[in-house]
Protein backbone atom coordinates (compact mmCIF):
# COMPACT_ATOMS: atom_id res chain seq x y z
CA UNK A 1 0.00 0.00 0.00
CA UNK A 2 1.21 3.58 -0.92
CA UNK A 3 -0.15 7.05 0.36
CA UNK A 4 0.16 10.99 -1.60
CA UNK A 5 2.85 13.23 -0.94
CA UNK A 6 1.56 16.56 0.22
CA UNK A 7 3.92 19.27 0.21
CA UNK A 8 3.24 22.03 2.77
CA UNK A 9 4.38 25.38 2.85
CA UNK A 10 6.83 25.08 5.81
CA UNK A 11 6.14 29.16 6.41
CA UNK A 12 3.03 28.18 7.49
CA UNK A 13 3.51 25.51 10.55
CA UNK A 14 0.17 25.58 11.72
CA UNK A 15 -0.37 23.94 8.68
CA UNK A 16 2.27 21.20 8.92
CA UNK A 17 1.21 20.72 11.99
CA UNK A 18 -2.65 19.90 10.68
CA UNK A 19 -1.20 18.03 7.80
CA UNK A 20 1.48 15.92 10.61
CA UNK A 21 -1.49 14.62 12.68
CA UNK A 22 -3.58 13.39 9.78
CA UNK A 23 -0.37 11.31 8.50
CA UNK A 24 0.53 10.10 12.31
CA UNK A 25 -3.03 9.24 13.33
CA UNK A 26 -5.87 8.87 9.93
CA UNK A 27 -3.51 7.86 7.57
CA UNK A 28 -3.57 11.04 5.70
CA UNK A 29 -1.10 12.30 2.86
CA UNK A 30 3.18 11.73 3.77
CA UNK A 31 3.87 15.15 4.73
CA UNK A 32 7.08 17.35 2.70
CA UNK A 33 7.53 20.97 4.50
CA UNK A 34 9.16 22.67 2.09
CA UNK A 35 10.49 26.49 2.15
CA UNK A 36 8.51 28.16 -1.01
CA UNK A 37 9.63 31.18 -1.03
CA UNK A 38 12.58 33.31 -0.51
CA UNK A 39 11.98 35.23 3.14
CA UNK A 40 14.29 35.63 6.42
CA UNK A 41 14.19 32.61 8.73
CA UNK A 42 14.40 32.51 12.16
CA UNK A 43 17.56 32.64 13.11
CA UNK A 44 17.91 36.27 11.23
CA UNK A 45 19.50 34.78 7.63
CA UNK A 46 17.88 33.66 4.39
CA UNK A 47 16.37 30.56 3.56
CA UNK A 48 16.64 29.38 0.61
CA UNK A 49 14.40 29.34 -2.50
CA UNK A 50 13.31 26.11 -3.68
CA UNK A 51 15.54 24.23 -6.68
CA UNK A 52 13.99 23.80 -9.72
CA UNK A 53 14.32 19.82 -9.13
CA UNK A 54 12.40 20.22 -5.76
CA UNK A 55 9.74 22.09 -7.66
CA UNK A 56 9.48 19.22 -10.18
CA UNK A 57 9.13 16.73 -6.83
CA UNK A 58 6.88 14.96 -6.16
CA UNK A 59 5.93 14.44 -9.75
CA UNK A 60 2.12 13.58 -10.76
CA UNK A 61 1.71 9.53 -9.63
CA UNK A 62 4.50 9.44 -7.43
CA UNK A 63 3.72 7.68 -3.91
CA UNK A 64 4.99 7.44 -0.82
CA UNK A 65 5.44 3.94 1.26
CA UNK A 66 2.40 3.31 4.00
CA UNK A 67 4.36 3.71 6.89
CA UNK A 68 6.01 7.27 5.87
CA UNK A 69 4.38 10.04 7.33
CA UNK A 70 7.50 12.80 6.81
CA UNK A 71 9.86 13.21 3.93
CA UNK A 72 12.37 16.00 4.85
CA UNK A 73 14.30 17.54 2.01
CA UNK A 74 17.81 19.13 2.82
CA UNK A 75 20.66 20.03 1.12
CA UNK A 76 23.15 20.13 4.14
CA UNK A 77 26.18 21.91 4.27
CA UNK A 78 27.34 20.14 0.81
CA UNK A 79 24.81 21.10 -1.60
CA UNK A 80 24.09 17.74 -2.32
CA UNK A 81 19.86 17.33 -1.88
CA UNK A 82 18.48 14.42 0.35
CA UNK A 83 14.87 13.67 0.52
CA UNK A 84 14.87 11.49 3.88
CA UNK A 85 11.78 9.62 4.59
CA UNK A 86 10.60 9.16 8.32
CA UNK A 87 7.59 6.45 8.97
CA UNK A 88 5.29 6.86 11.61
CA UNK A 89 6.81 4.57 13.83
CA UNK A 90 10.20 6.23 14.14
CA UNK A 91 8.60 9.75 14.85
CA UNK A 92 6.33 8.55 17.31
CA UNK A 93 9.43 6.63 18.97
CA UNK A 94 11.39 9.67 18.81
CA UNK A 95 8.80 11.91 20.55
CA UNK A 96 8.86 9.25 23.11
CA UNK A 97 12.09 9.03 23.50
CA UNK A 98 12.40 12.54 24.13
CA UNK A 99 9.73 13.05 26.33
CA UNK A 100 11.50 10.05 28.51
CA UNK A 101 14.65 12.23 28.38
CA UNK A 102 13.20 15.67 29.70
CA UNK A 103 10.86 14.32 32.25
CA UNK A 104 7.66 14.47 30.63
CA UNK A 105 5.71 15.35 27.77
CA UNK A 106 4.75 19.11 27.53
CA UNK A 107 3.64 22.62 25.21
CA UNK A 108 6.70 23.67 23.02
CA UNK A 109 7.12 26.86 21.44
CA UNK A 110 8.73 26.27 18.13
CA UNK A 111 11.45 28.60 16.93
CA UNK A 112 12.66 26.46 13.64
CA UNK A 113 11.86 26.37 10.44
CA UNK A 114 9.23 23.52 10.02
CA UNK A 115 11.37 21.86 7.05
CA UNK A 116 14.14 20.97 9.00
CA UNK A 117 14.03 17.97 11.20
CA UNK A 118 14.53 20.06 14.62
CA UNK A 119 11.50 21.84 13.67
CA UNK A 120 9.12 19.13 12.55
CA UNK A 121 10.16 17.46 15.48
CA UNK A 122 8.77 20.19 17.90
CA UNK A 123 5.50 19.66 15.93
CA UNK A 124 5.75 15.68 16.19
CA UNK A 125 6.40 15.95 20.08
CA UNK A 126 3.36 18.08 20.43
CA UNK A 127 1.00 15.92 18.38
CA UNK A 128 1.85 13.21 20.42
CA UNK A 129 1.79 15.42 23.96
CA UNK A 130 -1.55 16.38 22.60
CA UNK A 131 -0.79 20.25 23.27
CA UNK A 132 -0.86 22.94 20.80
CA UNK A 133 2.55 24.56 20.18
CA UNK A 134 3.30 28.70 20.27
CA UNK A 135 4.43 29.76 16.88
CA UNK A 136 7.28 32.17 16.58
CA UNK A 137 6.68 32.46 12.80
CA UNK A 138 9.21 34.29 10.15
CA UNK A 139 11.18 37.35 10.58
CA UNK A 140 14.49 38.07 12.06
CA UNK A 141 14.65 36.21 15.79
CA UNK A 142 14.18 38.68 18.29
CA UNK A 143 14.76 37.36 21.74
CA UNK A 144 12.44 40.12 23.54
CA UNK A 145 9.82 38.41 20.74
CA UNK A 146 10.80 35.09 22.20
CA UNK A 147 10.71 35.99 25.88
CA UNK A 148 6.45 37.38 24.90
CA UNK A 149 5.88 34.18 23.13
CA UNK A 150 7.42 31.96 26.10
CA UNK A 151 4.67 34.03 28.81
CA UNK A 152 1.66 32.69 26.36
CA UNK A 153 2.76 29.19 27.23
CA UNK A 154 0.65 27.87 29.48
CA UNK A 155 1.20 24.03 30.05
CA UNK A 156 2.77 22.45 33.41
CA UNK A 157 5.65 21.57 31.25
CA UNK A 158 7.58 23.85 29.14
CA UNK A 159 9.59 23.09 26.26
CA UNK A 160 11.39 24.44 23.41
CA UNK A 161 14.52 23.66 20.39
CA UNK A 162 17.19 26.21 19.68
CA UNK A 163 20.63 26.86 17.62
CA UNK A 164 23.16 28.30 19.39
CA UNK A 165 22.77 31.53 17.61
CA UNK A 166 19.27 31.82 18.97
CA UNK A 167 20.61 30.66 22.39
CA UNK A 168 22.88 33.34 22.52
CA UNK A 169 20.41 36.03 21.79
CA UNK A 170 18.34 35.69 24.73
CA UNK A 171 21.54 34.86 27.10
CA UNK A 172 22.84 38.22 26.00
CA UNK A 173 19.32 40.21 26.30
CA UNK A 174 18.72 38.78 29.71
CA UNK A 175 22.32 39.42 30.82
CA UNK A 176 21.73 43.04 29.52
CA UNK A 177 18.50 43.32 31.67
CA UNK A 178 16.16 43.23 28.75
CA UNK A 179 12.78 42.74 29.93
CA UNK A 180 11.34 39.00 30.51
CA UNK A 181 14.69 37.62 28.51
CA UNK A 182 15.92 36.03 31.67
CA UNK A 183 12.53 35.06 32.60
CA UNK A 184 11.80 33.30 29.38
CA UNK A 185 14.92 30.63 30.03
CA UNK A 186 14.24 29.98 33.40
CA UNK A 187 10.13 28.74 32.14
CA UNK A 188 11.18 26.18 30.43
CA UNK A 189 11.82 22.94 32.21
CA UNK A 190 14.11 22.08 29.08
CA UNK A 191 15.91 23.71 26.49
CA UNK A 192 17.01 21.25 23.33
CA UNK A 193 19.84 22.59 21.83
CA UNK A 194 21.47 21.28 19.00
CA UNK A 195 22.91 22.06 15.03
CA UNK A 196 26.01 22.26 15.82
CA UNK A 197 28.66 22.18 18.92
CA UNK A 198 27.34 24.53 22.08
CA UNK A 199 30.04 26.92 23.38
CA UNK A 200 30.92 25.27 27.11
CA UNK A 201 30.91 29.16 28.01
CA UNK A 202 28.06 29.76 26.40
CA UNK A 203 26.61 26.36 28.11
CA UNK A 204 27.99 27.94 31.43
CA UNK A 205 26.36 31.86 31.19
CA UNK A 206 22.45 29.97 30.04
CA UNK A 207 22.72 27.98 32.88
CA UNK A 208 23.73 30.47 35.41
CA UNK A 209 20.58 32.40 34.07
CA UNK A 210 18.75 29.43 35.01
CA UNK A 211 18.26 27.68 31.79
CA UNK A 212 17.90 24.12 31.93
CA UNK A 213 19.92 22.74 28.32
CA UNK A 214 20.15 19.63 26.60
CA UNK A 215 22.66 19.15 23.64
CA UNK A 216 21.81 17.09 20.93
CA UNK A 217 23.10 15.09 18.62
CA UNK A 218 21.09 13.71 15.85
CA UNK A 219 20.05 14.33 11.95
CA UNK A 220 17.03 13.51 9.55
CA UNK A 221 18.17 9.77 9.25
CA UNK A 222 17.52 9.84 13.25
CA UNK A 223 14.29 11.73 13.10
CA UNK A 224 16.39 14.45 14.79
CA UNK A 225 18.47 14.92 18.03
CA UNK A 226 18.59 10.44 19.47
CA UNK A 227 21.79 11.41 21.80
CA UNK A 228 21.28 14.21 24.75
CA UNK A 229 24.03 15.41 26.68
CA UNK A 230 25.99 12.73 25.18
CA UNK A 231 23.72 9.85 26.21
CA UNK A 232 21.56 8.04 23.79
CA UNK A 233 17.66 8.14 24.35
CA UNK A 234 15.27 5.66 24.57
CA UNK A 235 16.53 2.35 23.25
CA UNK A 236 18.67 4.17 20.66
CA UNK A 237 22.48 2.13 20.36
CA UNK A 238 25.54 4.28 19.11
CA UNK A 239 28.55 2.61 18.69
CA UNK A 240 32.20 3.45 16.88
CA UNK A 241 33.43 1.40 14.20
CA UNK A 242 36.70 2.01 12.57
CA UNK A 243 36.53 5.47 14.74
CA UNK A 244 33.06 6.40 12.81
CA UNK A 245 29.52 6.11 14.69
CA UNK A 246 26.76 4.17 13.80
CA UNK A 247 23.39 4.88 15.23
CA UNK A 248 20.87 1.71 15.55
CA UNK A 249 17.26 1.87 16.81
CA UNK A 250 13.45 2.60 16.06
CA UNK A 251 14.03 6.10 15.34
CA UNK A 252 16.07 5.24 12.11
CA UNK A 253 14.61 6.66 8.67
CA UNK A 254 13.54 4.24 5.71
CA UNK A 255 16.03 5.58 3.51
CA UNK A 256 16.15 8.50 0.70
CA UNK A 257 13.34 8.90 -1.35
CA UNK A 258 14.24 7.91 -5.27
CA UNK A 259 17.95 6.88 -4.11
CA UNK A 260 18.59 3.88 -3.53
CA UNK A 261 22.76 3.90 -3.84
CA UNK A 262 22.83 6.82 -1.31
CA UNK A 263 20.32 4.56 1.07
CA UNK A 264 22.45 1.67 0.76
CA UNK A 265 25.53 3.51 1.50
CA UNK A 266 24.10 4.91 4.63
CA UNK A 267 22.06 2.26 5.94
CA UNK A 268 23.32 -1.03 6.56
CA UNK A 269 22.65 -4.53 9.07
CA UNK A 270 24.73 -6.32 11.30
CA UNK A 271 23.97 -9.44 12.87
CA UNK A 272 20.04 -8.30 11.91
CA UNK A 273 20.35 -5.25 13.39
CA UNK A 274 20.09 -2.12 11.20
CA UNK A 275 22.51 0.65 11.34
CA UNK A 276 22.94 3.99 9.83
CA UNK A 277 26.49 5.14 9.31
CA UNK A 278 26.61 8.84 10.38
CA UNK A 279 29.53 9.95 8.54
CA UNK A 280 31.03 11.39 11.75
CA UNK A 281 33.80 10.66 13.34
CA UNK A 282 33.84 10.12 17.32
CA UNK A 283 33.70 7.18 19.91
CA UNK A 284 31.65 5.88 23.14
CA UNK A 285 33.54 5.62 26.03
CA UNK A 286 31.46 4.21 29.12
CA UNK A 287 27.85 4.64 27.40
CA UNK A 288 29.06 8.39 26.34
CA UNK A 289 28.89 9.59 23.18
CA UNK A 290 32.01 11.87 22.06
CA UNK A 291 31.49 13.34 18.40
CA UNK A 292 34.77 14.48 16.93
CA UNK A 293 33.63 16.31 13.87
CA UNK A 294 32.95 14.88 10.17
CA UNK A 295 35.10 12.52 8.36
CA UNK A 296 34.32 14.91 5.95
CA UNK A 297 35.81 17.59 6.92
CA UNK A 298 39.47 16.40 6.91
CA UNK A 299 41.96 18.09 4.57
CA UNK A 300 45.73 17.18 4.21
CA UNK A 301 48.34 19.90 4.90
CA UNK A 302 51.79 19.57 4.20
CA UNK A 303 50.98 14.95 4.40
CA UNK A 304 49.41 15.21 7.60
CA UNK A 305 45.82 14.62 8.00
CA UNK A 306 44.24 17.74 9.71
CA UNK A 307 40.68 17.40 11.40
CA UNK A 308 38.94 20.69 10.99
CA UNK A 309 36.24 20.31 13.53
CA UNK A 310 39.02 20.12 16.15
CA UNK A 311 40.54 23.39 14.69
CA UNK A 312 37.14 24.71 14.97
CA UNK A 313 36.80 23.98 18.66
CA UNK A 314 39.99 25.39 20.14
CA UNK A 315 39.72 28.84 18.25
CA UNK A 316 35.84 29.06 19.38
CA UNK A 317 37.91 29.62 22.72
CA UNK A 318 39.20 32.60 22.03
CA UNK A 319 36.43 35.43 22.84
CA UNK A 320 37.92 37.84 20.40
CA UNK A 321 37.01 36.03 17.75
CA UNK A 322 33.30 36.33 17.73
CA UNK A 323 31.39 33.74 16.16
CA UNK A 324 34.01 31.12 14.12
CA UNK A 325 33.97 28.70 11.32
CA UNK A 326 37.14 26.93 10.07
CA UNK A 327 37.05 25.93 6.40
CA UNK A 328 39.97 24.61 3.87
CA UNK A 329 41.25 27.07 1.16
CA UNK A 330 44.03 25.53 -1.24
CA UNK A 331 47.86 26.41 -0.73
CA UNK A 332 50.50 25.89 -3.29
CA UNK A 333 52.92 25.25 -0.18
CA UNK A 334 50.90 23.15 1.81
CA UNK A 335 48.16 21.99 -0.44
CA UNK A 336 45.57 23.27 1.86
CA UNK A 337 45.62 24.78 4.77
CA UNK A 338 42.50 25.62 7.82
CA UNK A 339 41.49 29.37 7.65
CA UNK A 340 39.55 30.91 10.24
CA UNK A 341 35.93 33.06 9.02
CA UNK A 342 34.77 35.13 12.30
CA UNK A 343 32.82 38.51 13.28
CA UNK A 344 35.97 39.54 15.10
CA UNK A 345 40.02 39.58 14.79
CA UNK A 346 42.80 38.32 16.81
CA UNK A 347 46.56 38.03 16.51
CA UNK A 348 46.69 35.71 13.99
CA UNK A 349 50.72 34.31 15.10
CA UNK A 350 49.00 34.16 18.86
CA UNK A 351 46.20 31.80 17.47
CA UNK A 352 49.12 29.79 15.65
CA UNK A 353 50.82 29.40 18.44
CA UNK A 354 47.83 27.90 20.69
CA UNK A 355 46.39 25.67 17.83
CA UNK A 356 50.11 24.39 17.10
CA UNK A 357 50.18 23.69 20.88
CA UNK A 358 47.36 21.28 20.78
CA UNK A 359 47.19 19.91 17.20
CA UNK A 360 50.68 20.52 15.66
CA UNK A 361 51.89 22.58 13.09
CA UNK A 362 49.84 21.46 10.14
CA UNK A 363 46.54 22.35 11.67
CA UNK A 364 47.74 26.03 12.00
CA UNK A 365 45.21 28.20 10.58
CA UNK A 366 46.40 30.26 7.36
CA UNK A 367 44.40 33.37 8.28
CA UNK A 368 41.47 34.96 9.95
CA UNK A 369 38.99 36.50 7.42
CA UNK A 370 36.64 38.88 9.28
CA UNK A 371 33.25 39.31 8.35
CA UNK A 372 30.07 41.53 9.42
CA UNK A 373 27.97 37.85 10.34
CA UNK A 374 28.42 34.41 9.53
CA UNK A 375 26.99 33.21 7.08
CA UNK A 376 24.24 30.60 7.70
CA UNK A 377 21.71 27.62 6.57
CA UNK A 378 17.94 28.49 7.09
CA UNK A 379 18.39 26.06 10.22
CA UNK A 380 21.19 28.09 11.86
CA UNK A 381 23.84 26.07 10.88
CA UNK A 382 27.11 28.10 9.73
CA UNK A 383 27.17 27.86 5.80
CA UNK A 384 30.55 26.17 5.15
CA UNK A 385 30.53 26.16 1.60
CA UNK A 386 29.70 30.09 1.66
CA UNK A 387 32.36 30.67 4.37
CA UNK A 388 34.97 28.71 2.32
CA UNK A 389 34.11 31.03 -0.51
CA UNK A 390 34.62 33.53 1.34
CA UNK A 391 38.02 32.22 2.73
CA UNK A 392 39.13 32.05 -1.22
CA UNK A 393 38.37 35.62 -2.14
CA UNK A 394 38.12 38.04 0.40
CA UNK A 395 42.25 38.39 0.98
CA UNK A 396 41.78 42.26 1.89
CA UNK A 397 39.97 41.03 5.01
CA UNK A 398 42.18 38.27 6.13
CA UNK A 399 45.58 38.29 8.37
CA UNK A 400 48.10 36.37 6.27
CA UNK A 401 50.72 34.05 7.83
Amino acid sequence: MTREYRVVDAGRPDEVYVALRAALTDGGSAVVPRSTAERVSPQGVSAEGVSGERQAWPGHGDRAPQNVALVIETSGSTGVPKRVALSVDALLASAAASAGAMGGQGQWLLALPAHYVAGAQVLVRSLAAGTEPVYYGDGHFDPLRFAELTAELDDDQLYTSLVPVQLARVVEAAEAGARGAGTALRRFDGILVGGQSLDPRLRERAETLGARLLTTYGSSETAGGCVYDGVPIGTTVVRAVDGLLEISGPTLAEGYVGDDERTAASFHEDGGVRWYRTGDLGDVVDGRVMVRGRSDNVIISGGEKVLLDSVERIVRGVPALGEVVVVAADDDEWGQVPVVVATGSDSIADLRDLVVRELGRAAAPARIVTVADLPRLSNGKPDRVSAARLARVDGSASSET
